[in-house]
């Protein structure tokens, strides 16, 4: 009788919580790039990725923290956890892609930083800012012919299949 071979992505002969923790750095990595974009090159981020970023942040959190937890339950419950998140920003970040692509006629996804400092009292104008002041349609910057959307997009969704590859692996902790 003869074995079917089967495939195992060679990330999987980690132990999970290694894996956990090069997410984490991953999305630590990837916050970094994002604020060097932001305050070096000079592109405001829009409302939606702000939105990425708290997403971003939650998964890099959760992860974190999980690699770390004792006990099989507390591993399995921050990888689904995890997986919210990383599913919540993967819908941002294809929302977003879809604007790239699509424009609306008319997008307000902002205002300008110094309009809402000049037109607003000081307590209402810090939950505006940070909300983004960026339009959510425009391509600022791309890769490989991929916007920041795209790249946040592809992102998420390996995060998401990393944490289903990991559910499906199921090791002891």
């Amino acid at each position: 009788m003869t074995t079917i071979p089967t495939f195992r992505p060679p990330f999987l002969e980690r132990h999970p919580r290694q894996i956990l923790v090069l997410i984490a750095l991953v999305c630590v990595g990837m916050l970094a790039f994002g604020l060097y974009l932001q305050h070096v090159v000079g592109l405001e981020p829009c409302p939606m990725c702000i939105v990425q970023r708290y997403a971003l942040i939650a998964v890099a959190l959760v992860a974190g923290i999980t690699a770390f937890l004792r006990g099989r339950t507390a591993l399995w419950s921050g990888v689904g956890v995890m997986t919210v998140f990383a599913v919540f920003g993967a819908g941002v970040a294809a929302r977003q892609s879809w604007l790239q692509w699509y424009p609306p006629e008319i997008m307000s996804c902002g205002r300008d930083f110094f309009g809402m400092i000049e037109s607003f009292p000081l307590r209402r104008a810090i939950p505006m800012i940070f909300r983004g002041s960026g339009d959510c349609s425009v391509i600022d910057w791309t890769f490989l012919g991929l916007s920041i959307a795209n790249w946040s997009f592809i992102s998420f969704s390996a995060i998401t299949l990393a944490a289903f590859a990991l559910w499906l692996k199921r090791a002891p902790a």
